[in-house]
């Protein structure tokens, strides 16, 4: 049971499926070191993107509409490259802080190869995700970065990729009693297939799973979790299982419709800024609340508390959800809207290639390949909420892209596309000149 020693194991396309559903059995998912993992999660882009088009496919044929808008669809996906951004400079603290522990003070070791370590694995970190997962809305500080994935207002697919730059670097440290016992090859297999799993219960298109719903976390469970009726608020916590939620007294069941989203929106597609602004917010308060020991009641205890209130704030100040709430959704031009769209698949284009050639990358041009998906992941995140800097935003992007692609440090998948992404660039940079020097015209005749 299991690959030799030596490189990862590649997945055959049937198997990678089955892992997205946590249906790979023992046999086919265990390893005797983490080198021969496969990277489950980067091989499931194409998983991910089919799936998608499946529920839209579905949705329409439903309800006559689709599950989502573009303008919340590429916030979602520019906040899921963000959070894999630092996974292409350095390897993953989870693992890294995991395999510490393994070899330094692990207390005994359970068979790799054993289907016992393999399910009391699935327990265990599904069980420490619970952990982790509750405290993130129960401690400011970690719902700071959690926040970001409840911040959508709609609720599809693309909301499972919307995920935090920060929370991993908090995640950690719940994991590291498995290490003390479990060996990190089968960790790290069980770490990608909870988080795999998660990615198709987000979405509105399946509705009741019967008597699975007792036992596993599902799309209707998983709705609740991302509400803000009052109902909704700290509720069905798990990742893969829903057990420990009924254990712990955090299950609630699908009731009214549920409205997604945060109590209080951040009304915003910037993905800077929905990764910083709660964290400027607990800065903030925290200089503005008097008392030392208030001030560490500011970042560990809960979201809502404030002074002479219980630690999880009072249930009474969340807003009352009336039905009619309407979505952060500015006006944008059907252009624009066409115009990120292009855009947002080069960058998906040269993300995808930067992972496939990054061993044999200079650090320089990996970090210039990074600061430039941020650059445009920002620009875009302005335009789909028309704001006026961002046509200045883009004239510089496309000018940054023209010469630095000229020069070799941006390269395509295809080949065939390297013309083509020279005249998009040109033409765009050309286009939004003529924007701005309209812009400061209209300024100049109104000025006279």
């Amino acid at each position: 049971m299991g690959a030799e020693a030596g490189g990862p194991r590649d997945t055959a396309p049937g198997q990678q499926l089955r892992a997205l559903f946590y249906a790979l059995p023992p046999g086919e998912s265990s390893f005797r070191t983490v080198e021969e993992v496969p990277d489950y999660v980067e091989k499931s882009i194409p998983f991910f993107i089919t799936f998608i088009g499946l529920e839209f496919a579905v949705s329409w044929i439903q309800k006559r509409k689709l599950p989502g808008r573009i303008n919340d669809g590429i916030s979602s996906l520019s906040l899921g490259i963000l959070s894999r951004l630092p996974d292409v400079l350095f390897r993953s603290i989870e693992l890294i802080s995991y395999i510490y522990v393994w070899n330094n003070y692990r207390l005994f070791e359970l068979p790799w190869d054993s289907p016992w370590t393999w399910y009391l694995t699935l327990l265990g970190v599904d069980f420490a995700y619970y952990c982790f997962h509750r405290m993130s809305h129960e401690v400011n500080i970690l719902w700071a970065a959690h926040q970001v994935h409840h911040s959508s207002e709609d609720y599809n697919l693309f909301t499972a990729l919307r995920q935090s730059v920060v929370q991993k670097y908090t995640s950690w440290m719940f994991n590291l009693p498995m290490a003390l016992f479990i060996p990190p090859s089968v960790f790290a297999v069980h770490l990608q297939f909870n988080l795999l799993y998660q990615f198709w219960i987000h979405t509105e298109v399946i509705t009741k799973l019967g008597p699975l719903e007792w036992i596993l976390n599902t799309p209707s469970h998983h709705r609740v979790h991302h509400g803000r009726n009052p109902y909704c608020i700290d509720k069905n916590y798990g990742g893969t299982l829903i057990i420990w939620d009924r254990i712990f007294g955090t299950f609630e069941a699908e009731d009214a419709k549920v409205v997604y989203g945060l109590t209080h929106p951040v009304n915003s597609f910037d993905p800077i800024m929905l990764q910083l602004r709660p964290l400027a917010h607990i800065w903030n308060t925290f200089w503005a609340t008097p008392g030392f020991c208030n001030k560490l009641s500011v970042i560990f205890k809960g979201p809502g508390w404030g002074p002479g209130k219980p630690r999880l704030g009072l249930p009474e100040e969340i807003p009352v959800i009336t039905g009619k709430e309407v979505p952060f959704n500015p006006y944008v031009p059907a252009y624009l809207n066409c115009y990120a769209l292009v855009h947002f698949a080069v960058i998906v284009d040269l993300y995808t290639e930067l992972l496939a050639s990054i061993t044999m990358l200079s650090q320089g041009t990996v970090l210039l390949r990074i600061g430039f998906i941020i650059l445009s992941l920002v620009s875009f995140g302005l335009l789909m909420e028309n704001k006026s800097r961002a046509g200045i935003l883009e004239i510089i992007r496309c000018l940054v892209f023209i010469g630095v692609y000229k020069l070799g440090y941006f390269r395509s998948q295809f080949s065939f596309l390297s013309y083509a992404y020279e005249v998009l660039f040109c033409l765009c940079a050309a286009f939004w000149g003529i924007q701005i020097t309209k812009r400061i015209t209209s300024f100049k005749d109104k000025d006279h």
